[in-house]
């Protein structure tokens, strides 16, 4: 592909890839015109490295002069490059902007580029569905076993247990939502144009939310068998669904097979004795000088796992280890669990594993800031993750559309834009919720959160009784609903997955990281919402640029945000009001005359309604 910015052109080709990096042919010209031009340089970066190089004298011809040189770049997720050049004894960039200037350049002004590093195209731009399996659907008519330290719900309407029980246990309560249930509402998700299924934890655990492995090795009995998780591949791949599994591997649960504290299991556990074939599973600490296991955050039914230990490696990503197993039944990817606490190497060869079994399996990590600001290698290096859950940006967003912070906004653009791999960018998870924060429905009662946290969804008041008695009203639910609606349609036009968190199509409320996994709501289904969901979805499907296309804020404003998508010939123009009020906008005179019209609450070209928006595709 040529590149032309002015009337300078560059072109940048792999001539050779190799294991540890490729071999390209850089090539520039430059008119003839601009002065006598006496050395010109590519100058590329990482986090890692800056190199420069000189690129030679071929010919002039054509009122040009031609330069190209072949360069060997090691391979990473994300490059950064410019040129320069001596004219006339002055030096000039040539750079991603309308002008070669002088004097100085940013990252924001460089191009991009990865180096043997991309992400599965059924990754990019697509709409995901997140269960939180427990509270979806059961779709087994087969009674629960009792087992010790469970209650099951007696009825799918009751409340959720917020807090310990009576011996200290949280997290215990199951109402029964199984793979079967998800089996039988396919035609459900699809019908909001889903082709990415991303379950939370499904192995033998020992809470509700199963980041708490029993084993790996089996779905847990109230989700089903490892048959019915095959079963629910298949049926997904045949309405060309994708099917991501949450993979928690900082951590086991202390009643496992593996730690075995309660000797629940017939195994002998790493907290029983040191000879126990699991003991190097786990990493230990120095606390009042003596050794002790370590726990994720103090948790002491989380103890951590050695990313260091071989046995733990050969256990999860050697050959017939977990991956292995998991990707027989037929799954397509995995979503890492607190990935920035994994070390690169684990990571590294999780990756390995999964491209063994699967040269397009996908992964995605759950990191809350900048992965690229890290110091680490699990993302820039090309070796690891492909992508993150876009929980910064998510939060960027939320304030802009709570408080008109367009500052805010447009500085996290930025970041992302020049700090990400474009196709990072293309796969991120942008979330309506999950099941770490409080509904997207109740993201906009403004009087609950604290507006000076880090984070948009912290609570002023966070206290189990009061998320617990929490509900919006009715005129608080419509006030919510209109502003919700504007902001995900804001959304669904931004690069990345839109990823709907179960229930979140359909007005599920609940606040804090407890509350808001009620069961979904069968029988009370907010069908108006879900129409739009709907609607959502086809626009997401119908427009296949979207997938790829670059993104670039138009006269954003504190009331209107406006933006662009990009992707060769195909392009949209899309405003959004955050306001109660209408709202006049500039329509760029390249959309004047439309091909197709997506609108939200009868805006219009030139002017939005309360809440409203408005998408134009020349």
């Amino acid at each position: 592909m040529e590149v032309y910015i002015n009337d300078v052109s560059f072109t940048i080709k792999m001539i050779e890839q190799l294991e540890q990096g490729n071999k390209y042919k850089v090539s520039i010209k430059i008119p003839m015109s601009y002065g006598w031009i006496d050395s010109i340089y590519y100058h590329i970066e990482n986090s890692s490295c800056q190199n420069s190089f000189r690129l030679e004298h071929q010919k002039n011809e054509d009122g040009y002069c031609y330069f190209d040189s072949e360069i060997f770049l090691k391979s990473s997720a994300l490059y950064r490059y410019y040129f320069s050049y001596n004219v006339n004894g002055k030096t000039k960039f040539v750079k991603n902007t309308n002008q070669n200037q002088e004097n100085t350049i940013d990252a924001s002004e460089m191009w991009k580029m990865s180096v043997n590093f991309s992400v599965p195209k059924w990754a990019q731009g697509k709409i995901m569905y997140h269960i939180f399996v427990d509270r979806f659907y059961r779709g087994s008519t087969k009674p629960m076993p009792e087992m010790l330290r469970r209650h099951i719900h007696k009825s799918w309407n009751e409340d959720v247990k917020i807090g310990p029980d009576e011996n200290n246990i949280w997290n215990n309560d199951f109402f029964g939502g199984d793979l079967r249930g998800i089996i039988d509402k396919l035609d459900y998700i699809k019908s909001l144009g889903v082709s990415i299924l991303y379950l939370s934890p499904i192995v033998y655990s020992q809470s509700n939310h199963r980041y708490d492995t029993a084993d790996y090795e089996r779905v847990d009995p109230y989700v089903g068998q490892n048959g019915d998780l095959k079963l629910l591949c298949d049926e997904a791949h045949k309405r060309g669904m994708k099917v991501i599994l949450d993979a928690v591997f900082n951590h086991t649960g202390n009643d496992s097979k593996y730690f075995n504290e309660y000797n629940t299991f017939d195994e002998l556990g790493a907290y029983q004795s040191s000879s126990s074939p699991y003991a190097s599973f786990y990493k230990h600490e120095f606390v009042d000088g003596s050794s002790t296991f370590a726990y994720w955050w103090g948790m002491k039914n989380l103890p951590v796992c050695d990313g260091n230990s071989i046995t733990w490696q050969e256990y999860i990503t050697g050959p017939n280890g977990i991956i292995d197993q998991w990707f027989r039944l037929g799954i397509d990817g995995l979503r890492l669990d607190v990935a920035d606490e994994l070390t690169d190497e684990f990571i590294e060869l999780i990756k390995k594993a999964v491209i063994r079994n699967k040269k397009d399996g996908f992964i995605i990590g759950e990191v809350w800031k900048n992965p690229m600001r890290m110091n680490r290698g699990y993302l820039e290096n090309g070796n690891g993750m492909h992508t993150v859950m876009n929980y910064s940006f998510i939060s960027s967003l939320l304030k802009y559309f709570r408080y008109g912070d367009i500052e805010d906004l447009i500085n996290k653009v930025k970041e992302i834009q020049t700090e990400y791999p474009d196709q990072t960018i293309f796969s991120a998870m942008n979330f309506t919720s999950t099941h770490d924060i409080t509904r997207a429905i109740n993201q906009w009662d403004n009087s609950i959160f604290d507006c000076y946290g880090e984070w948009p969804w912290n609570l002023l008041n966070d206290s189990h009784e009061f998320c617990r008695r929490y509900q919006l009203t009715e005129e608080q639910y419509k006030i919510a609903k209109n502003i919700y609606m504007a902001y995900i349609f804001a959304l669904s036009f931004m690069p990345g997955n839109l990823s709907i968190f179960y229930g979140d199509e359909v007005g599920i409320q609940g606040i804090g990281n407890l509350n808001n996994r009620k069961p979904f709501p069968w029988d009370n289904l907010d069908n108006k919402l879900l129409d739009f969901f709907r609607f959502i979805g086809y626009i997401r499907n119908n427009e296949k640029f979207l997938e790829q296309a670059n993104f670039r804020l138009s006269n954003a404003s504190n009331n209107i945000l406006s933006f662009e998508r990009i992707n060769g010939e195909e392009q949209a123009f899309i405003a959004i009001n955050r306001t109660n009020q209408e709202q006049l906008f500039y329509v760029p005179s390249d959309y004047q005359e439309a091909e197709k019209v997506y609108t939200l609450k009868k805006s219009r070209p030139g002017l939005l309604a309360p809440y409203g928006g408005i998408a134009i595709k020349k």
